[in-house]
């Protein structure tokens, strides 16, 4: 009997990538990455030239499509696979990344009367300007103890669902009239393999505030918000909610065509990228945090219990498997804050040192960097180049570093950097910890992890936990297979349950990062002055981050006047 397979397909932030996965094995038999043609639009509208204030980002849809025309043909060519033999297929996504579609399920940006206009392009999860919604939802949230918002740390983010849709309404409400669905991108390109409209479980509850016992916030609290949006949630955000690994249809017969694959070839549920992470190390049980780690970082935890917690993005029953309730927190940018500085900021007698050595500049930098015992540097710095999502859920706030002198070297820098990102990772840790939950063992995956070794130390000594490593390089894609196969069901060759798959398909390499006792000591005193600055950039003490974007925008809008 011939061997069965499922592809994942894993939507990130600059490109797309399918892989092939061996049902029997769990062995990963072929993958194909392809770059999104646009990128991410942040700086003018692809065609007209329109400028794109400050905190946009946007993306074309064309360039999910590209990923599915070019990448799943590829693994099956590479994988010598035939259509019949792949059983399922499951996809994951940046998320909030919504887009505002016409009766006949296009996407706005696509239609010639529309393409000059920012709000009907997608708006991807990086999307700050949306902040000023944001604060008025949660002001009108806290004044009326809407239930909801308790169970999103008590603050929701820009980058969230209801704030971007807002948004398109306040400044462009033609865009918004001429909407027929406001969808996440991940169920749009599900509604594209199977002509069936389905919103995803996890998206909707962590992103768009749905419970599945209480549903939406109410037309009551919607209507109080602003009347023009008393029919979002009935209208405009229509559709079934479905649970993940559930299939929501068959590719259709044109999808089949494009992708190489079989006609009625199940099709799981979308799914959020890092969701997707959690079983493809095999993590299907509570107490241990899944560290997603790559341009952003979610941590994800899952707990028998439902508590309230400061600055969680989202707790949501049988948000990434059955059975638990699954947590989510994250910092806006990690892996960002690296490449801004390789880019932007690092001197060229680097590069032109790397270059030399045949190395990268990151890896250039690490090496440096890793002969700096903690605290060494003499440098302090917050992770805040793209806001703080956990635990202050505030976009607004921007990065710093303390300690700078004549004397500071690059390397000294870069590592900074790192020591930054791993304070916000112990920072998040703390809040799940003080507040009873249990995080006891510690799972990375994502690029980061199998690049940087100095950061997945440093990682270890600032948190004080053992860290283990994915075993694959794709693990959001080995996830979205996972539920693919769990989509497909065990009669078809897949699995009936995502532990059951995970169990087959997940798995992390043995070597492991441990805690160096001296390390762990300094950094735990230069963690309690990170919390001192944190607490006095981020909770009030001083507004200055807020007052320099106030005077950043009002000159940029007359720059641009």
């Amino acid at each position: 009997m011939k061997a069965k397979y499922a592809i994942g397909v894993d939507y990130g932030t600059e490109s797309g990538r399918a892989l092939l996965v061996d049902l029997t094995t769990g062995a990963e038999i072929a993958a194909a990455v392809t770059p999104y043609p646009h990128g991410v639009i942040d700086e003018e509208l692809p065609g007209s030239g329109e400028r794109l204030g400050h905190g946009w980002a946007l993306q074309h849809p064309d360039d999910y499509m590209e990923v599915l025309r070019r990448s799943v043909p590829e693994v099956l060519r590479q994988g010598g696979v035939s259509s019949n033999q792949v059983i399922g297929l499951g996809i994951d996504f940046t998320s909030c990344t919504i887009m505002p579609l016409d009766r006949e399920g296009v996407p706005l940006c696509l239609k010639e009367e529309w393409r000059g206009n920012p709000h009907a392009w997608v708006k991807l999860w990086k999307h700050h300007a949306a902040q000023g919604e944001a604060n008025r939802i949660n002001a009108l949230a806290r004044e009326r103890g809407e239930s909801f918002l308790p169970r999103y740390g008590g603050k929701l983010s820009s980058e969230w669902m209801l704030p971007k849709v807002w948004q398109i309404l306040n400044e462009a409400p033609d865009v918004y009239a001429s909407a027929d669905l406001f969808i996440e991108a991940a169920d749009w390109v599900v509604m594209q393999m199977t002509g069936r409209l389905v919103r995803n479980s996890s998206m909707a509850a962590y992103k768009a505030i749905w419970h599945k016992h209480v549903g939406y916030p109410s037309p009551d609290f919607l209507t109080a918000l602003d009347p023009r949006l008393a029919d979002l949630i009935e209208i405009k955000l229509r559709g079934p909610i479905m649970p993940l690994g559930t299939r929501a249809g068959g590719l259709s017969l044109e999808m089949a065509a494009l992708t190489g694959l079989s006609p009625g070839t199940a099709v799981a549920v979308g799914n959020i990228d890092a969701h997707a992470m959690v079983p493809a190390v095999g993590v299907v049980s509570p107490g241990k945090l899944v560290l997603a780690m790559g341009t952003s970082t979610c941590h994800l935890l899952m707990s028998d219990q439902e508590l309230q917690i400061e600055g969680m993005a989202g707790v949501v029953e049988d948000g990434i498997v059955p059975g638990y309730y699954g947590y989510e927190a994250g910092q806006s940018a990690v892996g960002d804050i690296f490449a801004w500085y390789v880019e932007e900021a690092a001197p060229a007698y680097i590069r032109q040192n790397a270059d030399k050595e045949g190395v990268s500049v990151h890896g250039w930098l690490e090496r440096e960097a890793s002969d700096y015992r903690p605290g060494e540097n003499g440098l302090l710095a917050l992770d805040w180049w793209n806001g703080n999502r956990s635990v202050l859920m505030d976009a607004d706030l921007t990065g710093i570093i303390v300690g700078m002198t004549l004397q500071t070297k690059p390397e000294e820098i870069y590592r900074a950097l790192l020591e930054a990102t791993a304070f916000g990772t112990r920072r998040i840790i703390d809040a799940f910890t003080q507040n009873g939950i249990l995080v006891d063992e510690l799972f990375a995956c994502g690029g980061l992890p199998q690049r940087n070794k100095l950061l997945m130390q440093i990682m270890a000594d600032v948190t004080n936990r053992e860290i283990r490593i994915a075993d694959s390089t794709q693990t959001a894609a080995l996830g979205a297979a996972i539920y693919g196969a769990v989509a497909a069901g065990a009669e078809a060759g897949g699995f009936d349950s995502i532990a059951e798959a995970a169990g087959r398909m997940g798995r992390i390499r043995e070597k492991s990062y441990k805690p160096i006792p001296d390390h762990v000591e300094i950094y735990d005193k230069l963690y309690r002055e990170y919390m001192g600055l944190s607490d006095y950039f981020g909770r009030g003490g001083n507004d200055v981050m807020k007052r320099l974007k106030t005077i950043q925008f009002e000159s940029g809008e007359r720059n641009y006047s």
